[in-house]
């Protein structure tokens, strides 16, 4: 079976490292005999084509890179087609088809697999929540921030309650305004969904910012959340192979 390669973010917080582990973890089980491997952008070993040059010699025909990212914003437009571009300048021949990222699309729906792991970790933070903070790590991508806005919507819409987002940096607003502003229009119990696969500063930044305001509970990371395996093997299975190819390369 074609192995997944998972394109992460990277960071110098070992909890992100970890993080990666358990999704790779929680992959590989949800359809046995796939081989999947993580690679980093940054930060940590090995970058992605280190990890293509490895499965190539480990003799496979070819792979399905998933960026482990929930917005296509810079490392989603630049870096993840960047790295492919560097294995290829660097000999690789195997054929690569490079995935979408996990959020939605730009126009496109939320995934309900998404969805539904956002709700798993909202509920098992809390419940009574009576509106809703979306809280991501941010960017000044604005058609990326609009996806992130879609998707708050989408999961207040399914818990039945206000939803609004909140960044921990690059853009406004932050948790404590984005709480204040729910407070406001009369909420009592404001619960902080995580928009976040692992956890490091920026989630610690935006959730302290939301607690810190009067939110009562918040959600973990996404981490190795089910659904969130089952996501990256439907991006997989979506992907077709891109000009990149070997055969266009």
């Amino acid at each position: 079976m074609t192995p997944v390669l998972l394109a992460v973010h990277g960071s110098r917080d070992p909890r992100a490292a970890r993080a990666t582990r358990a999704l790779v973890r929680a992959v590989a089980a949800a359809r046995p005999g796939v081989d999947v491997r993580a690679s980093y952008l940054d930060h940590t070993l090995p970058r992605p084509a280190q990890a293509l040059s490895a499965l190539e010699a480990a003799g496979h025909e070819r792979v399905t890179l998933v960026p482990l990212l929930l917005t296509a914003a810079y490392h989603g437009r630049v870096d993840v087609p960047d790295a492919v571009r560097a294995a290829r300048a660097a000999g690789l021949c195997l054929p690569v088809a490079v995935a979408g990222v996990l959020g939605p699309p730009a126009g496109g729906p939320v995934d309900d697999l998404l969805l539904a792991g956002l709700r798993r970790r909202l509920a098992e933070a809390g419940s009574g929540f009576d509106a809703v903070v979306l809280a991501a790590a941010g960017t000044r991508d604005a058609a990326a921030r609009q996806t992130v806005v879609r998707a708050a919507d989408a999961l207040g819409a399914s818990l039945g309650v206000p939803a609004r987002v909140a960044y921990a940096s690059a853009a406004a607003p932050t948790g404590s305004e984005a709480v204040a502003r729910l407070l406001a229009a009369g909420a009592e119990r404001v619960g902080v969904a995580s928009y976040f696969l692992a956890p490091g500063l920026l989630y610690d930044t935006v959730v302290r910012s939301a607690l810190d305001a009067g939110a009562v509970a918040a959600a973990q990371p996404l981490e190795g959340a089910a659904e969130l395996a089952q996501l990256v093997l439907a991006r997989a299975d979506a992907a077709d192979l891109p000009v990149l190819a070997a055969a266009a390369a």
